[in-house]
């Protein structure tokens, strides 16, 4: 595959969308720059992602989609709004499984070129201390949240980067978060491309 161009898919909520930057600053545009530049040809990504989506609601939007190609490289980021709005973490454990199953089969059945992203912390924005939530609860319950998808990527053989520890620095960086004191900033996701391409890039390059 060696002079052929690499698909992308990556499938998400507003963390891969990019709430609040441009297109060019999204985590999925940047992570493509950064491949072409170290010579991996690769086409622009396709998203499946919408702010606000839980696991359910990407669901039902890739399903209304209706993927009909496999893509040589799958990325899945979800569940924050699970967490946000208190629904059960059975429910994520369940419908997460199910979505890392649907990438893998989008990726040809290869599991190593799936890659998930652990979830956020958004609660050291200000967006939390101004609605006055619980930061302390938002950690703990994310954190169980990023041990269930990590349990389950490793069992799928699949990819999983950490990105949930360095965006807890935004409790003393502002230039992390976005204008919208929630979502990252082009800062913060140029810090997560560094850390997904280092566990993607040997398996790209050798493509």
């Amino acid at each position: 595959m060696e002079n052929e161009t690499l698909s992308f898919l990556a499938l998400g909520d507003s963390y891969t969308i990019g709430e609040a930057v441009k297109e060019y600053e999204r985590w999925p545009a940047q992570l493509v720059k950064k491949l072409r530049q170290n010579g991996v040809a690769i086409g622009n990504p396709r998203i499946i992602a919408t702010t606000g989506w839980t696991t359910d609601e990407l669901m039902a939007g890739i399903a209304k989609t209706g993927i009909r190609r496999t893509y040589d490289m799958v990325s899945l980021l979800i569940g924050v709004n699970n967490q946000y709005r208190g629904y059960p973490v059975e429910q994520y454990e369940k419908e997460f499984e199910e979505l890392l199953s649907n990438a893998i089969r989008y990726a040809a059945g290869i599991p190593e070129n799936v890659f998930v992203i652990s979830i956020p912390d958004y609660g050291v924005t200000p967006f939390t201390k101004d609605k006055g939530l619980n930061e302390s609860k938002i950690r703990s319950e994310i954190d169980t949240y990023n041990e269930i998808a990590r349990r389950i990527v490793t069992s799928k053989n699949a990819n999983f980067t950490d990105i949930t520890i360095d965006s807890r620095n935004a409790k003393k960086d502002a230039n992390l978060i976005a204008e919208d004191g929630l979502h990252p900033s082009a800062k913060m996701y140029a810090e997560w491309v560094e850390a997904i391409y280092a566990s993607i890039y040997d398996n790209l390059s050798t493509r």
